[in-house]
C-alpha cells in the first residue's frame, strides 16, 4: 500500500471542514469525466500553514490546497501564485505536482484554492516506514537525491517560463532581508534581546552580487516524496515561496531544516519528535551536503554562513507569525501555544551562526 502524501491523512479537523455538496457540485462542473461516486474528504495532518485536503470520488483523487483560517500576512498563502508556479514548473520538473484548476470564488471553500495531482510514495519526517532496514548507505543515498534535485531545480532555464512575471530577481537578497525584518516587526509579541544585533548584522552583510535561478525556498526532507526503494524523488510539495532568486538562499534555507544528531534539542525537537536526519547514521552533515552541492552546481559557497544565518532568522519569523495568530485568537490550534519558545531559540541560534561563520 503506498504511503500518503504526508505521513498520513486524518479526519478533517474541527473548524476546518469543507462544504461537501457545494465542493462536489463545483468539481463536477469544472472537471470532466468524474466518477459517480460521492465526494470523500480527509485532511493531511502535517504542516502548520496552508490547509491541504485529500479529495476523492471512487478511483479519482486529487489534493485541494487553501490558505489557513483567519487573517493572513499580506502576500502570504497566495493560491493563484502557487498554481501558476506549478503550471510552469511541472513540465520541466516532474516532482512538482501537476495543477488541475484554480478558483478565486469564496463561496466554495471560503477562500481562493487550487486542486492538484495526488502523488503516492514515501514522505520521511520523524520515522521510516515500519519494517524498513535503515542503513547508513540508504541515508547517504537519500541525502544525495536531495542535493541532486536541488541542483537540478537551480539549473532550469527560468527565462523559458513565465516565472519572471511573478518574480523580481534584481536586488533579491536586499528585499528579502528588509521584507522579513518588516514581517518580524509586524508580528512581534514580546522583546527578544538579541534581535536588534542580529537584524543589524543581516543588513550589513547582504551579499552585493548574486546569481538568479528558480528557487523552491522551502526545500526540506518532509516536503519531498520518494519511491518505494528510495532511488528517486517522485514528489516535491509546498511551492508557495518559490520564486526566481539567489540559489544560495535556497541552499541556506535547506540547511536550516537539515537537523543533525549534534544539533541542540530545541532545533531537533522544536516542532515535535527528532527528524530522521537527527536519528539515523549516514545522512550527510551540512558540510557534506554543501560540498556536494558546490561540486555538482559549480557555485561558490564561501559566503554561505550569511544565507544560513538569514534562514534561521526567516524560520524564526515564520514561527513568530504563527504564534502571533495564536495569541490574537485567530487560530486555536494547541500545537502553536509554545511557538514563542521556538522563536527565542532560533534567534539565539542565528546569532551564534552569524558570528561562528558556521
Amino acid at each position: 500500500m503506498p504511503h500518503q502524501m504526508r505521513n498520513d491523512t486524518i479526519p478533517v479537523r474541527k473548524g476546518e471542514e469543507l462544504n461537501l455538496p457545494v465542493l462536489e457540485q463545483f468539481l463536477r462542473t469544472n472537471i470532466k469525466e468524474l466518477p459517480g461516486s460521492p465526494l470523500e474528504i480527509l485532511q493531511f495532518s502535517s504542516g502548520h500553514s496552508n490547509l491541504t485536503y485529500q479529495i476523492k470520488m471512487g478511483e479519482w483523487e486529487a489534493v485541494l490546497r487553501r490558505p489557513p483560517l483567519g487573517p493572513v500576512a499580506p502576500k502570504a498563502h497566495d493560491m493563484e501564485r502557487e498554481f501558476k508556479i506549478l503550471s510552469e514548473l511541472n513540465p520541466l520538473f516532474p516532482a512538482a505536482p501537476k495543477p488541475f484548476l484554480f478558483s478565486d470564488r469564496l463561496d466554495i471553500v471560503g477562500s481562493p484554492f487550487f486542486i492538484m495531482e495526488r502523488k503516492h510514495g514515501i514522505v520521511l519526517d520523524t520515522a521510516f516506514p515500519e519494517g524498513r532496514d535503515v542503513t547508513p548507505e540508504l541515508c547517504k543515498r537519500i541525502s544525495e537525491i536531495m542535493v541532486n534535485n536541488l541542483v537540478e531545480l537551480h539549473s532550469l532555464d527560468y527565462k523559458k517560463t513565465r516565472l519572471l512575471e511573478i518574480s523580481k530577481p534584481d536586488g533579491f537578497m536586499e528585499r528579502q532581508v528588509q521584507g522579513w525584518i518588516g514581517r518580524y516587526e509586524r508580528a512581534k509579541t514580546e522583546e527578544i534581546s538579541e534581535v536588534e544585533t542580529l537584524i543589524k548584522w543581516l543588513i550589513d552583510h547582504v551579499p552585493k552580487h548574486s546569481e538568479s535561478t528558480v528557487i523552491h525556498y522551502d526545500y526540506k526532507l518532509n516536503n519531498a516524496m520518494f519511491n518505494e526503494d528510495f532511488t528517486e524523488m517522485v514528489g516535491l510539495f509546498d511551492w508557495e515561496m518559490t520564486t526566481v532568486g539567489d540559489p544560495l538562499a535556497d541552499l541556506g534555507a535547506a540547511m536550516s531544516y537539515w537537523n543533525l544528531p549534534d544539533d541542540s534539542e530545541l532545533l531537533k525537537k522544536g516542532l515535535g519528535k527528532d527528524p530522521v536526519t537527527a536519528v539515523h547514521e549516514g545522512f550527510f552533515t551540512r558540510k557534506e551536503y554543501i560540498n556536494l552541492y558546490a561540486k555538482k552546481s559549480g557555485r561558490n559557497v564561501s559566503k554561505l554562513h550569511f544565507y544560513i544565518t538569514f534562514a534561521y532568522f526567516k524560520l524564526a519569523v515564520i514561527c513568530q507569525q504563527i504564534y502571533y495568530r495564536f495569541k490574537k485568537g485567530q487560530t486555536n490550534d494547541p500545537r502553536f501555544a509554545n511557538f514563542h519558545q521556538f522563536v527565542h531559540g532560533l534567534i539565539q541560534h542565528a546569532t551564534i551562526v552569524a558570528h561562528d561563520k558556521f
